[in-house]
């Protein structure tokens, strides 16, 4: 597999390079720029703004020099600003695809600082539309999850940008509908349905591996959608930027921004199983000179759902504020607040590993069952800049996490199995949690020479914590008031039949019993970690990645107690630590293609401990990663190739016979290995067509355990993770001159191959089996009509009604939704 990924990246890099022949011109590449500081103002040759024809600043507008070719970019406040420009008249062009082009002389004297201001023709809300139509390509947009501005061409790693305009017109609801723009990233489940369990590579993120503006998140509710700017994915090993993070890649989520012009929008959104979500986002500047801009963004959700009497309620509100400190320093706080309640599900349920034959809608929980979460967070950003190159960015962060679930335990997995007739003893489970993040982290990037070689450096350290505290409760005492002496000191809630969960055949319980709490675990957790990077741009055509990162972890004695015996155990506190290099090697043989490869590893703390009752050291986790990256044809077309081994060889096993005073020892013997390859294609907007396209394959297996009787089977398949994975979207908006100006339209298909769950079967473990769970393509349909200040949406989503389900171990059977329909009324402030 490893050769056939490494044939085919080079197979379509040599069509990428015959397509490049003849047709590669100079380019200048325009960088935005920020407010020089004082110690830089005598370097200062050339500076203005340049603003909108309603007087708003024009950002993100090229401004080039023709005569010395040097070009910058204005930044949000529309100001531009040369250095060390030598005295001359020069010829000053301000220009963005779509904008009508200015040219104007100018003189640049000696010692003196000249300043040209410039007023386009178009006024602000046209200048974003038309930006948004010139989008950068998939390989030029610049993302904040890699802590420095690195060009995705230098980037010696796949990186994947769902942007705002992406969002919008896809009418994106849920991470999940995102994740179908982005191969190799994909749902693993949705358990209890209250969560989207997301993987990449054959490897799931954990809550390590999810970021909101850069600071890890709780991904154990559903992020809100309506706030959010763009994600950002960099798949692969990420452990030099972020510590331990699982394998497969990070998510960044990036909210919107404080604005200084004054604007925002009211939507509200229906949608079937009565769903509805209005929604409102407004932003604006707090004083005259703009030195202070708000953005607060807001929304309340209520909706049925296709499954019988499950039912959600979610509220949301992020304020935000951007204060200018100063003319190079910018201090940015960001808060946010969710409460999302909603009916526990855990699906269709499974008989002897094979999923039952239940219609869609069939809940088999309690109607009481509630899952109830608030999630606070808040965070400051202070980024100062030393003139054009260095910049300091410090980040202050904290949230806070709180669940607590109630409802029926899960099919298969409290002692009682669904019989082949759909006879299943429901029992109960609760749970509650309360964790408390804390995060300060400081990033200094900078751009220096050595000689003729090039630097882009990153310097860094973090360190954050953890304190959670869960509780337990007694699940075996709820009946012991009743009269059934035979359900006494069991977690027998009730009978019902899966097949037929209201009929008459059993007495169906209704009531709330008292669960007492019972223990009460407090696990701290601290890690610091301090890393550098540097870009070295060896040649013109030849860059250098290399980093290394040193991380601690500190698992703290954690606490338990028994609650109502009133007494109190540890857990033995542990110390994990590793450094994590990078290595990547990048070739350009033009400017408009990229050919990388690259090494990195990963480390993942194990719990638990040897035969020598020490406690087991953190799993090392190597990637290899080759790839192309390509931008065609003017840069109209994108294709990207990328492929990857991942290598495992410290997975944690079971000792098979262990001795007597650990019984429960592991080792780190067993191997994980990950090999896939991803493509992806993009084209930006051509005569209003743009289109979307990618494939994925992944096989990840157990390839190493530690003998005939050990607790994984070489050669089986880790479950969840789909072998492949493929996705297309074409949307077209009318032009201007046509008589459907405004209107657009959109198709999107997702398929989702193969993929197994239940349970490994081992030879400690015969009865185990894997489930197969059958592959499916969801086909959605979109159009909008926008007018002055007023749009409509509308989006038909599995179209064909497609069944298919996303399955934990066989407890949690989550079928897919079938089709559904909404619309959105929006209006522009």
């Amino acid at each position: 597999m490893t050769r056939l990924c490494l044939i085919f990246c080079l197979g379509i890099l040599s069509v990428q390079i015959a397509a490049q022949n003849n047709s590669t011109n100079s380019t200048i590449t325009f960088q935005p720029v920020t407010p020089p500081n004082t110690s830089a103002i005598s370097a200062v040759a050339l500076k203005g703004v340049v603003r909108t024809s309603d007087g708003k600043p024009a950002a993100f507008v090229n401004v080039q020099l023709k005569e010395t070719k040097q070009g910058t970019m204005t930044n949000e406040f529309g100001e531009y600003y040369f250095y060390n420009v030598p005295e001359g008249r020069y010829n000053l062009i301000v220009s963005f695809v779509g904008l009508k082009t200015i040219q104007s002389e100018i003189e640049i004297k000696k010692g003196e600082v000249a300043s040209y201001d410039f007023v386009l023709i178009e006024n602000k809300n046209e200048l974003e539309e038309i930006i948004v139509k010139a989008t950068y390509t998939i390989n030029e947009r610049s993302s904040s999850i890699g802590k420095m501005n690195i060009k995705p061409m230098d980037l010696p790693q796949a990186i994947a940008i769902i942007g705002k305009d992406i969002l919008e017109r896809q009418q994106v609801l849920h991470i999940s509908d995102a994740l179908q723009n982005v191969n190799g990233v994909y749902l693993m489940g949705t358990t209890g349905g209250f969560q989207e369990e997301i993987a990449a590579r054959g490897f799931s993120f954990n809550s390590s591996n999810t970021f909101k503006n850069g600071i890890r998140y709780n991904n154990a509710v559903m992020p809100e959608m309506s706030s959010v700017e763009k994600l950002e994915f960099l798949k692969g090993g990420s452990a030099i930027l972020f510590g331990n993070v699982a394998a497969g890649g990070v998510m960044n989520i990036v909210t919107k921004k404080p604005k200084f012009e004054n604007g925002g929008e009211i939507s509200f959104r229906a949608g079937s199983y009565d769903f509805y979500k209005p929604t409102v986002d407004i932003y604006g500047s707090l004083d005259k000179k703009q030195t202070a801009a708000f953005r607060i963004n807001t929304t309340y959700e209520k909706a049925g759902s296709f499954r019988d009497m499950v039912k959600s309620e979610r509220f949301y509100i992020n304020p935000s504020f951007l204060l200018k400190l100063s003319s190079r320093t910018d201090l940015l706080i960001e808060t946010d607040y969710l409460t999302d309640n909603r009916t526990p599900d855990y699906g269709t349920g499974a008989i002897n590993y094979t999923i039952a034959d239940v219609p869609r809608n069939t809940f088999l929980g309690v109607n009481w069952g509630y899952n109830k979460v608030s999630q606070v967070t808040a965070n400051a950003t202070v980024t100062h800049h030393f003139g054009n190159n260095w910049q300091l960015r410090t980040v202050a962060g904290y949230q806070n996490y709180k669940n607590e679930l109630f409802a029926a335990a899960r099919p298969n997995n409290n002692g009682y199995f669904i019989q082949t007739n759909g006879t299943w003893i429901r029992g109960l489970q609760k749970s509650k949690t309360a964790e408390d993040y804390y995060l300060l982290q400081a990033d200094l990037t900078g751009k220096f020479s050595t000689g003729s070689v090039e630097h882009s450096l990153l310097f860094g350290a973090d360190a954050d914590k953890y304190k959670t505290g869960s509780f337990t409760f007694l699940t075996t005492a709820y009946n012991n008031s009743l009269s059934n002496a035979s359900i006494k000191n069991k977690n027998n809630y009730d009978t019902i039949n899966v097949f037929d969960p209201n009929g008459t055949s059993f007495t169906k319980r209704y009531d709330i019993p008292y669960l007492a709490p019972n223990l009460l675990t407090t696990s701290p957790v601290e890690r610091i970690g301090v890393y550098v990077q540097d870009i070295i741009s060896i040649a013109s055509k030849i860059k250098l990645l290399a980093g290394v990162r040193y991380s601690i972890q500190q698992n703290q004695q954690a606490t338990v107690d028994t609650l109502a015996k009133g007494t109190r155990g540890y857990v033995k506190a542990y110390t994990s630590e590793a450094f994590s290099p990078r290595l990547g090697l990048v070739y350009q043989p033009t400017k408009t293609v990229s050919i990388f490869a690259s090494y990195t590893n990963n480390f993942s703390p194990n719990s638990g401990v040897d035969t020598s009752n020490n406690p087991l050291k953190p799993s090392i986790i190597d990637q290899y990663e080759l790839g192309t990256k390509t931008d065609l044809f003017n840069k109209l077309l994108s294709v990207n190739v990328t492929g990857y081994v991942i290598v495992n060889s410290d997975f944690a096993l079971a000792v098979v016979n262990p001795p007597a005073s650990v019984p429960n020892a592991r080792e780190l013997v067993g191997e994980v290995t990950s090999k896939g390859v991803e493509l992806d294609i993009a084209t930006k907007s051509f005569h209003g067509f743009s289109f979307i396209a990618g494939y994925s394959y992944n096989d990840t297996r157990y390839t190493e355990s530690n003998g005939a009787n050990s607790s994984v089977k070489e050669g089986d398949r880790l479950r969840y993770n789909p072998s492949h994975t493929a996705n297309a979207s074409l949307y077209y908006a009318f032009a201007d001159n046509s008589s459907l100006k405004g209107l657009s339209l959109g198709a999107g298909a997702f398929y989702v191959g193969d993929r197994v769950a239940g349970r490994n079967p081992t030879a400690t473990n015969p009865t185990y089996k894997l489930m197969a769970l059958p592959d499916y393509t969801v086909v959605d349909l979109s159009a909008s009509y926008s007018a002055d200040k007023y749009a409509v949406r509308f989006k038909l989503s599995n179209v064909f009604d497609k069944l298919s389900y996303n399955v934990h171990d066989d407890n949690s059977v989550n079928p897919i939704a079938p089709r559904q329909f909404s619309a959105t009324v929006l209006y522009k402030l």
